[in-house]
């Protein structure tokens, strides 16, 4: 299946905000996550994250080069050549530990600049008036203009990650809206998902997983996109039991 192929399909990306709406709290959610390291001690950055095997500096240096490699696609794409994100997933885990080993100063430095050169790359991204199909991923395929909102789903699941005191329920309800959307694409994407139909009380209604029945998941966006990626307890949620999904990368 080609790039353009994986566009049409019923199960690609539809995020249920504007492009400039879904920047703005782009914007706003790096700014929050950027005054929550703020105060992380060296000792702190070398400690262990949320994340198995990797600490809040190990965090935060996959957040600045995912920064980077949008940025550099985005370019790419206004030249009109189609890379994918990660051309070298070795090459990527290696910067990544390579930039765990650095002080807090230079990891909190790396965070907002490559925020920011992401940022005006995103201007770009208003030109575009064709569908443009990126590779994020083997087989994850969306479009260009939903970059923006992949980049925030990365923000938000990243700041909880860092254990620095924010929590999936401080996500506010329009990203957690958005964000439970890119949850549930990417989960149509992972193999062994069990089928279910995700049901919120903002109204969404998707349905996910593998064939047969599906069991109906109920509740709040931000606790159903926190239970849907490894990273929230079923409290508050209706239908979960015996139902067991590992975290989503």
């Amino acid at each position: 299946m080609d790039l353009m192929t994986s566009l049409t399909r019923a199960d690609s990306l539809v995020i249920s905000g504007e492009m400039a709406e879904v920047r703005a709290v782009k914007l706003e959610a790096t700014q929050r996550l950027l005054g929550s390291t703020m105060g992380i001690s060296d000792e702190q950055w070398q400690s262990a994250s949320r994340l198995p095997g990797w600490t809040r500096a190990h965090v935060a240096t996959h957040l600045a080069r995912n920064a980077d490699a949008m940025t550099t696609l985005v370019e790419a794409l206004a030249r009109g050549e189609r890379p994918p994100l990660y051309p070298s997933i070795s090459d990527r885990d290696r910067e990544i530990e390579r930039g765990s080993e650095r002080d807090g100063l230079a990891l909190q430095i790396d965070l907002d600049t490559s925020a920011g050169r992401l940022h005006e790359a995103f201007d770009r991204i208003v030109s575009f008036t064709d569908p443009v199909p990126v590779e994020l991923a083997a087989g994850v395929v969306v479009d260009a203009t939903q970059l923006p909102a992949v980049r925030l789903a990365e923000v938000l699941l990243h700041h909880v990650d860092l254990d620095v005191g924010y929590e999936i329920r401080d996500i506010p309800d329009q990203a957690a809206r958005w964000l439970l959307e890119w949850v549930c694409f990417r989960l149509q994407h992972r193999p062994g998902t069990p089928a279910m139909r995700v049901v919120s009380a903002s109204g969404l209604s998707e349905r996910i997983g593998g064939s047969g029945f599906a069991t109906t998941i109920r509740g709040e966006d931000a606790a159903l996109a926190g239970w849907l990626s490894g990273r929230g307890s079923a409290d508050g949620l209706s239908g979960t039991d015996s139902i067991a999904l590992p975290l989503l990368g």
